[in-house]
């Protein structure tokens, strides 16, 4: 039986797109947590709950980049940025000049922890059966 998700019938696209703005909203809602408390995203509980939404991403099959719709770490930090108007042209500026406000430095910092466990997790997962003797 074919996976709902990958098929691209209408239920199944609702379906994806449905869990991909979960995933996402799960994931703004720890980061934001992180720095509210000033805790760093590598720490538990913080990483736990990311590695958990990031299985249940690749579970999906929603790392794969050749979707048109997908929980790629690029596409994460797209929304993201959005979210929180980190693409605007002034906090851009902002970042370029190296006076980027307080708020939006403190979520730059959060986005490229998250970012770089969720390539790091990708990339290690990717080259699972290469280490362990899958013929």
């Amino acid at each position: 039986m074919p996976d709902p998700i990958q098929t691209g019938s209408p239920t199944s696209r609702t379906s994806r797109t449905s869990l991909m703005q979960n995933v996402i909203s799960q994931i703004q809602i720890i980061i934001e947590e992180a720095e509210e408390k000033t805790r760093p995203l590598e720490m538990e509980p913080y990483r736990g709950r990311l590695f958990e939404l990031f299985v249940m991403a690749e579970g999906a099959g929603l790392l794969d980049e050749k979707l048109e719709s997908n929980l790629t770490s690029d596409e994460i930090a797209r929304v993201l940025a959005d979210h929180w108007e980190l693409r605007d042209s002034q906090a851009a500026a902002s970042l370029v000049h190296g006076n980027l406000a307080g708020e939006h430095l403190s979520k730059m910092r959060l986005l490229w922890s998250f970012l770089r466990m969720w390539m790091e997790w990708t990339y290690a997962w990717q080259r699972w059966h290469e280490f362990h003797g899958q013929n």
